[in-house]
């Protein structure tokens, strides 16, 4: 290790091994022997807080990296997931001065010549940028602008970080300490594209293109003129933060089914359709305007899926479809989702067991509850492990699962998904098998039609037990004794 990283290591550790002691002491209290520590509801709400404000405290990489982990109930339990998920919101900014001076270097001019009415207080505070309004040839656009120095700050912790996760696996070879090792290396491909302004312009155009002809989304147009590296320009679009709708629901202006089904149908197009990935989905980069669209921000990291990639996702999201256990966990496999060492019927008595939860035919308030916190806690205990670009796509299933739990406590995120991803079958299996689906696989055409009739006795089933039900209920004498 180079010594000028020893002292950013020493500041590292000071503030992490206290709390990796702690969790160690929930295990043992004397860290190698004696009993576990009894630990309440209240301590451990007391340490997501500690650890909250520890990693807002070492700076941008952390803060970056904990974003991520807050989408990950796989490896991190409540309520610590939660406690994560708030630091989007806690980055200080840049001081005006600062961010000017880096304005005028970018431009080689005064920014008040470039721009007009530019606000010194930002719109948004993030761990690598910050955005600011301003007026540009008589238009509404947001100055996004790189923190000074984050760069050569996310390099140096992103080395130190992997070298004491390295250094814990081979201390303690846990599934969960790889699946930190996989998200830590994922991170370090992209957050280097993600501080490249010019790129994520490239990417936003990009975008455009690809959704151009789709009326319920909206994606900002690009002020290339204005563009560098560390300035990216963009058109100012009004809206809402997607878990900030209460009131537009109240109104009738929003339907979060019809939110949900449209997040489902957008991420699905990118995932399985273009393999062009909108890979930094939380609450502050998506909006929904004055008309109900959502307006989708923040292109800075996009990641290429492989067709393989896709391909296998697809026909394990159709077995889940078609609740075939062992389908689906074959999927996992293919994913490389499984933890090495990890026995196939282990994987499908997991499988067997989230399919259940999400298939349960109580959808009280309180059993949404208790689905939720099941799901959680069963990821967290079984080995697995969401390699490369399945790291990103958990992040946008977690968004959507909680924005549609956000408006409705009885949402199903598959009973949701599923006529969604069947009414796109046909686009998505023509963009994976070309020639417009006709090579299509004799097993890719059963799973298909397995879904569809699974979906249809499903729809028989409830619609039976409803009409038993109003029997019940207007022919009270009925089957009484």
């Amino acid at each position: 290790m180079p010594w000028p990283d020893l002292p950013r290591l020493a500041v590292i550790l000071w503030r992490v091994v206290p709390l990796v002691l702690s969790f160690f002491r929930d295990q043992r209290r004397w860290i190698r022997w004696g009993a576990p520590v009894p630990r309440s509801a209240a301590f451990h709400e007391r340490r997501a807080r500690a650890i909250v404000h520890q990693i807002a405290t070492l700076g941008p990489t952390f803060v970056k990296l904990a974003q991520i982990f807050a989408s990950r109930a796989d490896l991190i339990p409540e309520p610590y997931l939660g406690a994560l998920a708030t630091l989007t919101d806690r980055v200080p900014p840049v001081p005006w001065p600062t961010i000017r001076r880096t304005l005028a270097a970018a431009w080689q001019a005064d920014p008040d010549t470039i721009v007009q009415a530019l606000d010194p207080v930002p719109l948004a505070a993030g761990s690598l940028g910050q955005v600011h309004r301003a007026r540009y040839e008589g238009r509404d656009v947001v100055v996004k602008v790189l923190r000074p120095h984050v760069d050569a700050i996310v390099t140096r912790d992103v080395r130190l970080s992997r070298a004491i996760v390295n250094a814990l696996y081979a201390r303690w070879p846990h599934h969960h300490v790889l699946g930190f090792r996989v998200v830590l290396d994922e991170f370090d491909r992209h957050v280097r594209e993600e501080m490249d302004f010019e790129r994520e312009a490239m990417q936003c155009l990009r975008m455009r293109e690809r959704f151009a002809d789709e009326p319920r989304l909206r994606i900002p147009r690009v002020e290339t003129a204005l563009t560098r590296r560390d300035v990216l320009v963009l058109e100012f679009l009004e809206g809402t933060r997607i878990d900030q709708l209460d009131a537009q629901i109240a109104r009738g202006l929003v339907r979060p089914h019809v939110l949900a089904e449209t997040l489902i149908e957008t991420y699905a197009r990118m995932m399985l359709r273009d393999g062009v990935f909108h890979a930094d989905p939380h609450p502050g980069n998506l909006l929904v305007d004055a008309q109900g669209r959502i307006i989708l921000l923040d292109f800075g990291m996009v990641i290429d899926v492989p067709v393989a990639t896709r391909k296998a996702l697809f026909d394990t999201i159709l077995a889940a479809i078609r609740r075939d256990a062992a389908g689906t966990a074959q999927g996992f496999s293919t994913l490389g989702m499984v933890a090495p060492g990890t026995p196939p019927e282990t994987m499908r008595d997991l499988v067997a067991v989230l399919l259940g939860i999400a298939y349960s035919e109580d959808t009280t308030v309180e059993r949404a509850r208790v689905v939720a916190d099941r799901v959680i806690r069963e990821l967290y205990n079984w080995p697995i492990v969401l390699p490369g670009e399945l790291v990103y796509f958990a992040r946008t299933a977690a968004l959507i699962e909680g924005i549609g739990a956000r408006y409705d406590r009885r949402f199903n995120s598959i009973r949701v998904a599923s006529p969604v991803m069947l009414r796109l079958r046909g686009e998505l299996l023509s963009a994976l098998l070309g020639d417009d689906g006709k090579r299509e696989p004799l097993v890719t055409m059963a799973a298909t039609l397995g879904a569809l009739t699974g979906t249809a006795v499903a729809f028989v089933k409830r619609r039976w037990q409803s009409l038993g039900a109003s029997v019940a209920t207007t022919e009270p004498g009925r089957g009484m004794s």
